[in-house]
C-alpha cells in the first residue's frame, strides 16, 4: 500500500471511541485493533460529543464509521449523522464496549474482535430507524415504569453492576410509581387502534422485542413493536410478565402489536417521562413513526433479517 492509498484509507475509515462506556477497560485494545486497519480514531469527552465527531465524519466522506461505546453512544452517532444528512452515504459498525449492547447483539455482533473483522469483510445491511417527533432511535421509546428505572439508574450503579443495574432501579422505583394516565393511538396497514387509560408501562421497539424472551424482531420491516402494560396489582404483574417473558404467552393487561406510527398524549396535567434509546424527554404529546430501511450497517453472521420467518 503506497502512503497516498493508506492517506486515503485513513479518510475513509473512522472510530468514534467512548473510552468511559462500560467497565471502560476497553481503550488500549479498541485503539491497537483501530490502528492495525489504518482507521482514524476520535475519542469522545463527554456527553453529546458524539453528534458532533458523527457529523464531522459525515462531511469528510467517510465511508465506514466505527463506534466503540454503548447504545447510548451509538444514538448520538446516528443523530449526528441525520443532522449531517450523512445516512445515505456512511455504514455504520458498532464495536460493543457498553454496559447492555442490545443493538450489537440484535444484528448479531458480540465481542470487540469480533466487530473489527465484521467492520472489514462483513455484511451490510439497510435496516429501520425510529423517529420520536425529531429524535431519531435504533432500540426503543418508552414511557412508564421502564422509563423512570432507565431514567433514574446512575452510571456509578451501572459500572457497579452492570445490566443488573437496572432491574435495582425499577425495583426502587416501583414503590413510588402510581401510573401513567395517557390517550394512545396507533396507525398499522392504514387502520387506526386507539386505547386510553391507566398504564404501568408502553414500550415501543424498533429492535428489540420487549413482550418475549429474547430474539431480535425484524428490524427491515418498516414496522414498530409496540406492547401497553396495563396498571395492575404488583402480583398480577409479575404473574403476567413470566406469562410473556418465559412462555411467551398473550394476557389480559399487556397487549402487544406492530404500528408504523404511535402517538402518545398525556391526560394529566404532567408531561409524561419518556426514555429515547435510554436519553430521558419530556413531552405532553409524543409522535413516533417508521424510516424503512434508512442506516447501513454492518452485521454478523448470526443475524436475521425477519427471524419470525420459518
Amino acid at each position: 500500500m503506497t502512503s497516498a492509498d493508506a492517506t486515503l484509507y485513513v479518510h475513509d475509515r473512522w472510530l468514534v471511541l467512548n473510552p468511559t462506556s462500560g467497565t471502560a477497560d476497553h481503550v488500549d485494545r479498541v485503539r491497537s485493533l483501530a490502528a492495525e486497519r489504518g482507521y482514524r480514531v476520535e475519542e469522545t469527552e463527554a456527553e453529546g460529543h458524539a453528534v458532533e465527531l458523527a457529523a464531522m465524519a459525515a462531511d469528510h466522506d467517510v465511508d465506514v464509521l466505527g463506534v466503540a461505546g454503548g447504545d447510548g453512544t451509538l444514538n448520538e452517532v446516528v443523530r449526528g449523522l441525520v443532522a449531517a444528512d450523512g445516512l445515505d452515504d456512511v455504514t455504520v459498525g458498532v464495536v460493543p464496549t457498553g454496559t447492555e449492547n442490545l443493538f450489537a447483539t440484535n444484528v448479531g455482533i458480540t465481542d470487540v474482535e469480533q466487530a473489527f473483522g465484521i467492520l472489514d469483510v462483513g455484511e451490510r445491511r439497510r435496516v429501520d430507524l425510529g423517529v420520536a417527533d425529531d429524535t431519531p432511535f435504533l432500540i426503543s421509546c418508552v414511557a412508564g415504569l421502564t422509563a423512570e428505572a432507565s431514567i433514574s439508574t446512575s452510571s456509578e450503579l451501572k459500572e457497579r453492576f452492570g445490566s443488573l443495574a437496572f432491574a435495582i432501579t425499577g425495583v426502587q422505583e416501583a414503590t413510588d410509581f402510581d401510573g401513567l394516565h395517557i390517550d394512545f393511538t396507533a396507525v398499522s396497514n392504514g387502520e387506526e387502534r386507539t386505547w386510553e387509560g391507566e398504564v404501568l408501562g408502553a414500550l415501543v421497539g424498533n429492535v428489540r422485542r420487549f413482550a418475549r424472551e429474547g430474539g431480535q424482531a425484524n428490524v427491515e420491516d418498516g414496522l414498530l413493536e409496540v406492547v401497553v402494560i396495563e396498571q395492575m396489582p404488583p402480583s398480577r404483574a409479575v404473574a403476567e410478565a413470566a406469562a410473556h417473558r418465559v412462555f411467551g404467552q398473550e394476557t389480559e393487561h399487556v397487549h402487544r402489536f406492530q404500528a408504523s406510527q404511535v402517538t402518545f398524549d398525556a391526560l394529566d396535567d404532567d408531561p409524561i417521562n419518556f426514555s429515547i434509546d435510554g436519553e430521558p424527554s419530556r413531552h405532553d404529546r409524543l409522535v413516533l413513526h417508521d424510516r424503512p430501511k434508512t442506516l447501513s450497517v454492518c452485521v454478523g453472521p448470526g443475524y436475521d433479517p425477519d427471524p419470525n420467518d420459518e
